[in-house]
């Protein structure tokens, strides 16, 4: 769900309640696994913005059809904004990726070098995307359950999956959970590049520390019972 800040104007606490208002997610109502057609129903006023979801998938489906329009030989990297999937046989050693949390060149503090043999990377992160109301300073990832941006220890978060979907979905969904990620993550078995709000780096999962090694990647995805935060699914 989106709402785009509203040009000019103050901040204040009418704007923090008009989001409130419309992180309406536990009223979207979805068929269950067992119906034979899939459904998504919304209530009126309520809108979806699949814009990041959207990306990831596109990469996923990107490379399998160039794969299948080159019959399947060679190989291929799709990245959209942020969002890479791989298909196909890799250049030695695996695509070469530089992950970072600012629009950086590689090689630029912060940034690090990486190689991806299959699956997929995504990042998510609240330096880019910033504005300021009010004298303060927000973001695009908004938690669903305050209305409000996510303001949990992490400023950009990385991870490896089996597709590009898991790995966005992790990704920004780690942002939101704050110190609860770390956890989650590591049970799901997803590797991560988490980075806090003052540029420490946390490594999980078997990502790498040094520079120019290839990323393990899960065999297969499965990420769509996401980590708990403030007590609730």
């Amino acid at each position: 769900m989106s709402r785009s800040p509203p040009p000019g104007g103050r901040a204040g606490a009418p704007i923090l309640r008009s989001a409130t208002r419309w992180s309406a997610w536990a009223t979207i109502a979805t068929s269950p696994p067992s119906a034979r057609t899939a459904s998504l129903r919304l209530p009126a006023g309520i809108r979806l913005d699949l814009g990041a979801t959207a990306k990831a998938v596109g990469s996923d489906r990107a490379a399998r059809a160039v794969m299948a329009a080159c019959g399947h030989a060679g190989g291929v990297l799709v990245g959209l904004g942020g969002d890479i999937a791989v298909a196909g046989t890799p250049p030695r050693g695996g695509w070469p990726l530089t992950v970072a949390d600012r629009p950086d060149p590689a090689g630029a503090p912060g940034t690090q070098l990486v190689r991806l043999a299959r699956g997929a990377v995504a990042t998510s992160s609240i330096t880019c995307r910033q504005w300021r109301r009010g004298g303060e300073v927000l973001h695009h990832i908004v938690d669903p359950q305050t209305g409000r941006p996510a303001d949990g220890p992490w400023r950009t978060v990385s991870v490896a999956a089996a597709t590009c979907a898991d790995a966005n979905a992790a990704a920004t969904a780690s942002i939101v959970a704050g110190a609860a990620a770390e956890g989650w993550l590591k049970s799901a078995g997803l590797p991560a590049r988490l980075v806090t709000r003052d540029g420490r780096v946390r490594y999980l999962g078997g990502w790498p520390s040094a520079a120019g090694l290839p990323l393990p990647v899960p065999p297969a995805g499965r990420v769509y019972r996401g980590p708990r935060t403030g007590g609730h699914r």
